[in-house]
């Protein structure tokens, strides 16, 4: 037993060891530092609820080391933020080449600049599919860690116990636990900030209400109308019944969400409407959901 504690205990170790040259304390944010992951060469993907500022942010590099860094965009649905960083390029992690599963063990790697890095263990506790968060993004899968989230680790590299990364940790997208912000889903918001600056969601500029409609159908009915919205342009009219967008059924917004995420801002999505009793279609031009200051 004790011979089997050990070599699990020397995994462990090396899984950080093989992971650390990677991790970055990031600077952004009053009283605590967070933990960020070099995603890709310069760039480095952190915590977006750890960005408390925009400029003078730096980070702190695995040779200890400080540096500039650069905001290139966030995503608060998703809590992921991408910071570009000058003449440091360690090598990207390796991405889990299997699928995790409850209960593999799981470790967060963070770092901070008094400690250096810094490491927590448990396990995956639950697995889901893909999800919306309560900040409105949409994660390709739940990955729940039953772990510590120290006030640094949020940023950080979770990975396996072969130092493989699952994705990046956040205690902000749960009120219940810490996830992991799948590989995927950050490898999708970094390609869209990195080319666009932010990442674009799918509007229509209604305001909706459910309603129960005969033979036990549902729609969501039009309430209100954005001025020169996409729907107001297409002609959709306050009172109109939506029951249908994209050729699915819609029940409740989160279907409307769900088919908005898979066309693109300026694509045109057609939409089934109940006007006066009788069905209508009518093509909407997807909008972009204005941005809050």
């Amino acid at each position: 037993m004790t011979n089997e504690l050990a070599a699990l205990s020397n995994e462990l170790a090396g899984a950080v060891e093989r992971t650390k040259h990677a991790v970055v304390a990031v600077h952004a944010r009053p009283r605590f530092s967070s933990s960020g992951v070099f995603w890709r060469p310069g760039v480095i993907v952190t915590a977006e609820h750890t960005i408390r500022r925009e400029e003078e942010i730096r980070v702190t590099l695995p040779d200890g080391s400080n540096a500039a860094a650069t905001l290139a965009g966030s995503d608060p649905g998703t809590d992921v933020a991408v910071l570009r960083v000058e003449g440091a390029s360690p090598d990207p992690l390796p991405r889990a080449s299997t699928a995790p599963v409850p209960g593999n063990l799981a470790l967060t790697i963070g770092r901070s600049e008094d400690s250096g890095v810094n490491a927590t263990m448990g396990i995956i506790s639950a697995l889901g599919p893909s999800w919306r968060t309560w900040r409105g993004g949409r994660l390709d899968s739940y990955i729940r860690l039953d772990l510590t989230l120290y006030p640094g680790s949020s940023g950080g590299a979770a990975v396996n116990t072969a130092g493989e990364v699952i994705g990046v940790a956040t205690s902000a997208l749960s009120r219940i636990a810490g996830v992991a912000i799948p590989s995927s889903t950050v490898d999708r918001v970094v390609d869209e900030i990195l080319s666009r600056g932010r990442v674009a969601r799918g509007y229509l500029g209604v305001g909706l209400q459910p309603v129960e409609l005969p033979d036990h159908q549902k729609g969501l009915i039009v309430l209100s109308l954005a001025t020169e919205g996409p729907a107001a342009k297409a002609g959709v009219l306050i009172g109109d019944i939506l029951v249908a967008l994209g050729g699915k059924p819609i029940e409740d917004t989160d279907d409307i969400q769900a088919v908005l995420e898979s066309h693109a801002v300026g694509q045109g999505v057609e939409a089934e409407v109940l006007r006066g009793g009788a069905s209508k279609k009518i093509t909407i031009a997807v909008g972009e959901r204005p941005r809050r200051d």
